[in-house]
């Protein structure tokens, strides 16, 4: 069969959260970075969620990268690198027409 001699084979997590390429273990070692700052996040559901929160931060000036961590009906996680202020990134979330969380 033509490309599957080129497959990765890609493993299980031990906490059954998903492969691993999409668990929180292997999101988080591709967000780590100095200038990173977290930010909780509200009214996600979905993956298409992430992506437009995920596209709008990252269209921010300023920012070098904006990674969501996903927990449906419940606080998801944005981290964003770089240099953006809080207000920024706020109105970015905001326009996509989410809300981070206060807390």
């Amino acid at each position: 069969m033509y490309g599957t001699e080129s497959r990765k084979e890609l493993s299980l997590t031990a906490s059954g959260s998903g492969c691993g390429c999409c668990s929180t273990a292997a999101g988080a070692n591709r967000e780590a970075s100095a200038s990173a700052v977290e930010y909780g996040l509200e009214g996600l559901t979905c993956g298409h969620c992430v992506f437009t929160v995920e596209k709008a931060v990252a269209a921010v000036d300023g920012v070098d990268a904006a990674t969501v961590e996903l927990v449906p009906g419940g606080r998801s996680r944005l981290v964003v690198s770089g240099a953006a202020d809080h207000a920024t990134v706020r109105d970015a979330v905001t326009s996509a027409g989410y809300s981070l969380t206060t807390s």
